[in-house]
């Protein structure tokens, strides 16, 4: 039986002429893309810029919103009333759908980025204000988060996601990116990640193997050679009779 998977980047998060030559590198290599919308990076320019792109290669858009929290680049918890936090993420979200909807472009998904993410997976509160904010799209997330169990009870698509350059602790969660190899640095391991995911085989996580099931893989734009990374995996996924293409 043949296997898909959908292959996403974050983007619209540079400013700089070199990091936009990133995404642009990056963007052709993969299926589905979740764009800045404000909260942590972006901005009308960077949103705008990064839809045209995307439309131009073919790439599904969703949404990336964050925390409030621009200094921090949205990789911290906040203590903020979730009345607050819709709105902001209701503000971030509205925006690209403005943007796109300019662009004849429809809005793919929801993922919510660094620290609300990793929050909304495991509370039920955020992950419930998410998939309200989320309408018509789908929502992205870890498999057997709060996330997808909050999808599922508000009647949206839920699009589960594994990470091809970060470390998995056993219990499925992210290694903190402040501990010592919580990004992956070898292309190659990457690779191997990527292709054991997309399989459902077993792979080696900080403390021990782990298996998951899931519909995306993530490419980190930030990430020093992510754009060697997304070459070495669709080698990879091609090579094992995996195609790419985005999730449905």
């Amino acid at each position: 039986m043949s296997r898909s998977i959908d292959l996403n980047a974050d983007m619209g998060e540079y400013a700089d002429a070199e990091g936009r030559a990133i995404e642009a590198a990056l963007m052709p290599l993969v299926s589905s893309c979740s764009i800045a919308c404000g909260g942590h990076a972006g901005d009308a320019e960077t949103m705008r810029a990064t839809g045209q792109l995307a439309k131009s290669h073919g790439v599904r858009a969703g949404a990336h919103p964050s925390y409030p929290d621009r200094e921090g680049f949205g990789r911290r918890s906040m203590e903020i009333e979730v009345s607050a936090l819709r709105d902001a993420v209701d503000k971030q979200i509205g925006s690209l759908r403005h943007v796109l909807r300019a662009e004849s472009m429809t809005l793919s998904h929801i993922k919510p980025h660094g620290a609300l993410y990793n929050d909304a997976a495991r509370d039920e509160g955020l992950a419930r204000m998410l998939a309200e904010t989320a309408k018509n799209s789908a929502l992205m997330g870890p498999p057997e988060s709060a996330l997808e169990h909050a999808a599922k009870k508000c009647g949206i698509r839920f699009i589960a996601e594994g990470f091809v350059d970060r470390l998995y602790q056993r219990n499925g969660r992210l290694t903190p990116r402040s501990e010592p190899g919580a990004v992956i640095d070898d292309v190659n391991i990457r690779a191997e990640q990527a292709t054991a995911i997309a399989l459902g085989a077993t792979f080696l996580a900080g403390d021990g193997e782990l298996r998951l099931e899931v519909d995306t893989l993530c490419i980190h734009s930030d990430s020093a050679g992510a754009v060697e990374t997304a070459r070495a995996v669709r080698t990879a996924l091609k090579g094992k009779g995996v195609t790419i293409s985005a999730a449905s």
